[in-house]
């Protein structure tokens, strides 16, 4: 049966549709997978700290000051900065406190903790939880130290939490281990973040 030229046409259109189509929608996927903003969120943020010592557990709390990460899903790269207000430390002692900002951190010279991530290993999932691992550069009393951190992140519209345990070895990074003759404590602090962030533009 021979094929009319406008059924030849009309299939050719339709095909045409398809491939607009499609195009169409997968550049809008691409254009949605691109770099996202994270803010985080000061008020929602808990940044808590744990020194084991021989006569007891020193338990403390920081403020996160400001935080802005900017994240392409596609490549993994990261980029800005999250910064911690290292005089807002606080161990519920404060004799110990001023011991630890003058002595210790410095923090009236070094008023800044600064993590700023750099890549991001794993598949992050546009809805629900992601385990990843972020490398980056810490810095702490004015020393740059390359370090990886691991995150369990969840988003999810215009918000995400996130969280990460890991340990900082201070005295290695050149900080002051406080041991004493009577007290002896690790050379090594554990850290527990817990946040919120605020996504642009949101994921649907």
């Amino acid at each position: 049966m021979p094929i009319s030229r406008s059924h030849f046409g009309r299939k050719h259109l339709a095909v045409l549709c398809l491939l607009l189509f499609s195009a169409t929608l997968f550049g809008s996927v691409s254009l949605h997978a691109q770099e996202i903003e994270l803010t985080l969120d000061p008020a929602r943020t808990e940044i808590h700290y744990t020194l084991g010592a021989t006569a007891h557990t020193v338990h403390g709390t920081f403020q996160l000051k400001s935080g802005t990460v900017h994240f392409d899903p596609a490549t993994g790269k990261v980029s800005g900065s999250i910064v911690v207000d290292a005089t807002s430390g606080k161990s519920g002692n404060d004799g110990r406190d001023a011991k630890m900002h003058r002595e210790i951190l410095e923090s009236q010279k070094y008023p800044e903790i600064v993590f700023t991530p750099q890549q991001v290993k794993g598949t992050v999932n546009p809805q629900g939880s992601s385990q990843v691992d972020v490398s980056g550069t810490f810095r702490l009393h004015g020393g740059d130290h390359d370090f990886t951190m691991p995150i369990t992140i969840q988003l999810g519209g215009s918000e995400a939490t996130a969280t990460t345990r890991f340990s900082i070895p201070y005295e290695k990074w050149g900080l002051k281990n406080p041991n004493t003759f009577i007290l002896r404590v690790k050379d090594t602090v554990d850290i527990d973040i817990h946040t919120l962030a605020h996504i642009a533009p949101p994921l649907s």
